[in-house]
């Protein structure tokens, strides 16, 4: 039986498989703005089957916030209304030449799966260092890395009392003896979290941080004694959010009185303190690495040209040159986005990536034109915590809202134009129209 198969249960994943059901559904039923009307047809054979081992799409945009656990939808409630299989199971192995996969599910039971198109939409994956005690290290990469940090900020206020000599190598002011300038005095490790990273994730890990750390310790007064270190091993905090954009993060930060430290980075990790590429060591329970991000393993089982990354890259069509039946979308994916630039890892492009892989392997099964990839203009949106947020256009990033009003249009985003409908195939399916953009205006 002919079948889409697409991998990979995330924002590119999902919007794959829902416009490819469009597709298929518009041809067979003939309804206008689909291939029904450019002579395509789909027998009631044709299916689309989504394969990853969650249950739930993660809203991994929103990991960063409080209560992570909160931030998924399942996924049958999405896809099964538009009537899209879904199969419960890790892809292990792909077998380009046979048009073939195999799968994996909870038991360890191996399964073979045939497709006629395969869309690859896998995501992307948090780069952990090997450095001494890297198991202390937190992330918001993943909803159980989340959830495990979230828990970890409720068991402060349970921790025994901090006892600096033995944290700060048991020097009177806690610092090394070469010193640093700017090495800071010794600080209550239990209230202290160190970020590494200041790209956007860092940042708002590190700006969220200060206001939920607070919320925990206030009930023990010791709201006042939070302290939150970003690190960067850049010269600058933030350089890769952009010129424009610097003063507006490092005037967010030093408000929320976060300090900084660049041109670090670290080298080992305890369960109370963190050692800094120069030598210094600062207090802290809690400690997040966000720097560093790739393709998930499932992109380098297909042939093919893959970036530094390890994403695929992909032609106009999202196809995979020299890989027939192949498209890759999302953070599996880099694609030409025109003038020289191509799309980076975000759920910005994550989500039209995956609506027009799924539509061209779709109008490839049923004989169509293909069309290519038209992005919208690139944006940024920064949440700055208790600092608003900023938001910016265009890749030089210029600056067009900072704030209350950059943190509104933020939290309209992910809280409310990312998430798919629920329970409702035909909304489902006129969403997942790639003509459609996600961002439903223009705040600026």
């Amino acid at each position: 039986m002919p079948e889409i198969v697409v991998v990979g249960g995330g924002f590119a994943g999902v919007w794959a498989a829902a416009a490819a059901a469009r597709l298929l559904k518009g041809a067979r039923q003939g309804v206008p703005g689909t291939v029904g009307e450019t002579g395509g047809t789909a027998g009631p054979e044709h299916t689309v089957r989504l394969v990853t081992p969650e249950d739930d799409m993660v809203i991994r945009p929103r990991l960063y916030e409080a209560d992570p656990h909160t931030m998924r939808v399942p996924l049958d409630r999405i896809l099964a209304p538009a009537g899209v299989r879904r199969t419960a199971a890790a892809v292990t192995a792909i077998d380009t030449a046979r048009r073939t996969l195999t799968a994996v599910d909870r038991t360890g039971e191996a399964r073979e799966i045939a497709y006629d198109g395969l869309v690859l939409a896998t995501g992307s994956r948090l780069v952990r260092p090997e450095i001494p005690g890297a198991g202390h290290l937190h992330d918001v990469d993943t909803l159980a890395g989340a959830t495990a940090l979230d828990a970890h900020l409720h068991t402060l206020p349970d921790l025994p009392e901090d006892r600096p000599k033995n944290l700060l190598n048991g020097l009177p002011n806690g610092l090394p003896k070469d010193r640093p300038e700017g090495t800071p005095t010794a600080a209550p490790a239990r209230w202290t979290a160190v970020v590494v990273g200041s790209g956007a994730t860092g940042v708002e890990v590190a700006t969220e941080l200060v206001s939920r750390l607070r919320t925990i310790a206030a009930p023990h007064g010791a709201a006042d004694r939070v302290r939150v270190v970003l690190v960067e091993r850049a010269d600058a905090v933030g350089a890769s959010l952009g010129a424009p954009a610097a003063p507006v993060i490092a005037r967010a930060l030093a408000n929320l009185g976060i300090e900084t430290r660049a041109g670090v980075t670290v080298t080992a990790v305890e369960a109370g303190a963190v050692t800094l590429s120069d030598g210094s060591r600062l207090p802290a329970r809690t400690a997040v690495w966000t720097a560093g991000v790739r393709a998930a393993e499932p992109a380098g089982l297909v042939p093919g040209r893959h970036d530094e990354a390890g994403r695929l890259e992909v032609d106009a069509f999202l196809r995979v040159p020299g890989v027939p039946g192949v498209w890759a979308a999302g953070d599996a994916a880099t694609a030409p986005t025109g003038h020289g630039h191509r799309t980076v890892f975000s759920c910005q492009y994550a989500i039209p990536l995956g609506k027009l892989a799924g539509h061209n392997a779709a109008a490839t099964l049923l004989g169509v034109e293909p069309e290519p990839f038209a992005p919208g203009p690139y944006v940024s949106c920064l949440d700055l915590g208790d600092a608003g947020g900023l938001y910016t256009t265009g890749w030089e990033r210029a600056v067009q809202l900072t704030g209350d009003e950059a943190k509104k249009y933020k939290r309209a985003v992910t809280e409310q134009w990312i998430y798919p409908p629920l329970d409702d195939g035909p909304e489902l399916l006129r969403q997942a129209d790639h003509r459609l953009r996600t961002r439903r205006s223009n705040p600026v």
